[in-house]
């Protein structure tokens, strides 16, 4: 009989394996890589906290062109100049950039705001230019900015000379591209700004044949006929544009201010009051979409405020300056602008607070006065008043003639309407026939109340003036 040979029971015999060995020297050498690469940063332990991605330039700019067609100008500009941080090189950002800060400074309240804006608006399409100095559009985009900021220009000289500069520029613009049509656009509303309508006209006529797409040849062709007191068809020309970009409320705002003044030229009641409600249904649509998209613009308010007080209906026009008070508590041209319809409403001691507030700057004591009172939860603010200029002179002989009409021997408010005619005749504005005749009466006032004297019952009281004309 055959017995086999007795296997290990416990214990089973060494053996040298390939394949195992294999496998060891995998995992060692896995594991090396593992160390190296913790080591070098190749390789992140857990729970590190990854960088968030970096957005390209590209997705600023598709935002920019998204917002500015929602009417959001503010966020479009935002959007603009995060693709330039990212891009800085990028001459088309900061051309368009140019284009919607222009165009942002039509919203704005105060004529320094304007300013500001368009020096701004200036600045970045230098810059475009220094990146880009043979591209049509830059030199279209750069006569359109020049002549905007030649419009708010209070030297002559200098609003000429930009004007000029503006006019060399567009035409530049077309030498290097005969087929640009925002540039023959542009040399339209700077040729209608030198009042050389003809010519003129015969640019935006050729704009419009192949720029019916373009928000900005409709609305150049608009200012056209506005421009020649065509309202009905400057209307019609405003529409054109809203089809193209429904959510420019500057476009509706422009569409009120036509209507108002088709109310204003009106010899028959019953047409100005409709013109006056097709005013202010414009205003509100502006209002409205403001709102929808959470824009803080009081510029439709005031505007709805002066249509009011053209209608002789002062509450809601104060209800009105107030709603864009709210907007901007420390606006002084908004203050000036209540004070004025306080005014209208024969309320002469409630525009002496609003009016302080405008031409001197108030506490926020004061500020809180001027709006009738702060509200619960609602704090003053500190105002700065406006410094003269042609667009404050309003709000400060306003100021001086409610002084002095309210001034009594035992409440003599004189010495300050005194000091603010000073200050206006110091600065050359008493050379205008209106407002020196203003400034004279309240200097007879002044003069029979510092001499004691009683006021006659035939006392001119304080001059009523129509609220300044607002680029809304």
């Amino acid at each position: 009989m055959r017995v086999s040979e007795r296997r290990p029971i416990f214990n089973k015999r060494p053996e040298n394996n390939f394949y195992r060995i294999f496998l060891y020297l995998l995992v060692s050498i896995a594991g090396l890589w593992f160390y190296l690469g913790i080591g070098k940063g190749d390789i992140k332990t857990v729970g590190y906290q990854t960088p968030t991605p970096t957005r390209t330039a590209q997705s600023y700019i598709a935002e920019a062109e998204s917002r500015f067609f929602t009417g959001d100008l503010l966020s479009t500009i935002t959007s603009y100049k995060k693709a330039l941080e990212v891009d800085p090189l990028n001459w088309e950002s900061w051309a368009n950039l140019a284009r919607v800060q222009a165009y942002e400074s039509s919203l704005e309240t105060t004529e320094e705001s304007r300013i500001s804006i368009l020096r701004q608006a200036l600045e970045s399409v230098d810059q475009a230019k220094v990146l880009a100095p043979d591209e049509s559009s830059v030199a279209a985009i750069r006569a359109f900015v020049l002549d905007w900021n030649s419009g708010v220009t209070a030297d002559p000289e200098v609003s000429s000379d930009l004007l000029v500069e503006a006019e060399q520029e567009a035409i530049r613009a077309l030498n290097l591209d005969p087929t640009n049509i925002l540039a023959l656009a542009y040399y339209s509303e700077i040729l209608i700004d030198q009042q050389r309508l003809d010519q003129a006209e015969l640019n935006i006529g050729k704009a419009l044949e192949k720029g019916q797409a373009l928000v900005d040849v409709h609305r150049i062709h608009a200012y056209l006929l506005e421009s020649q007191q065509l309202y009905p068809q400057a209307i019609d020309a405003y529409k054109k544009a809203i089809l193209v970009a429904p959510n420019m409320t500057f476009l509706y705002t422009r569409i009120g201010a036509n209507y108002r003044a088709m109310a204003f030229n009106s010899s028959v009641p019953e047409e100005a009051e409709k013109y006056y409600m097709d005013s202010l249904e414009y205003f509100d649509k502006a209002a409205s979409i403001n709102e929808q998209l959470g824009v803080q613009d009081p510029g439709p308010y005031l505007s709805i405020a002066k249509t009011y007080s053209q209608l002789g209906d002062f509450y809601p026009a104060g209800r009105n300056v107030l709603k864009a008070l709210s907007f901007e508590p420390s606006n002084p041209d908004v203050y000036g602008q209540l004070g004025i319809v306080f005014m209208r409403a024969r309320n002469f001691e409630g525009a002496i607070p609003a009016l302080k507030c405008a031409v001197k700057g108030c506490t926020a004591e004061e500020s809180c006065e001027a709006r009738g009172g702060c509200g619960e939860g609602e704090i003053g603010i500190a105002v700065t008043g406006l410094p003269l200029s042609q667009g404050s002179i309003v709000y400060y002989y306003s100021y001086v003639s409610n002084l002095a009409a309210l001034s009594r021997p035992r409440n003599n408010l004189c010495p300050e309407a005194l000091a603010v005619i000073q200050e206006i005749r110091v600065a050359g504005f008493a050379e205008d026939a209106i407002v020196s005749q203003i400034l004279q009466e309240n200097e007879n006032i002044c003069a029979i109340v510092n001499a004691g004297g009683t006021l006659p019952t035939s006392t001119p009281q304080p001059t009523e003036t129509a609220t300044p004309e607002q680029t809304q």
